[in-house]
């Protein structure tokens, strides 16, 4: 098994096999504090306020995998329908 060091604050990997892991990609970045979002961050937290995924919230408890499989393809099904309808 690899082992995995730490120096100088990168990760590196002690298997010639395996490429070494310099850096994490994709972290968020918080924005100052005191100051408003863009306009354009405001519009995609908007787009995103207005999906639906047709999925009831809460949780929920099933007594098996087909039971969850059958409720998932349900709520699929209903959002696909949907959306088609809504195309025209």
């Amino acid at each position: 098994m690899p082992k995995i060091e730490e120096n100088d604050g990168a990760l590196r990997q002690s298997d010639p096999d395996q490429q070494p892991i310099q850096r994490v990609i994709g972290r968020r970045v918080s924005p100052p504090s005191g100051r408003f979002p863009s306009a354009a961050t405001r519009a995609a937290m908007d787009a995103n306020l207005l999906y639906r995924t047709r999925v009831p919230k809460g949780i929920f408890v099933y007594q098996n995998h087909e039971e969850m499989t059958r409720d998932r393809e349900l709520w699929t099904l209903e959002a696909m329908l949907a959306r088609q309808s809504d195309r025209g």
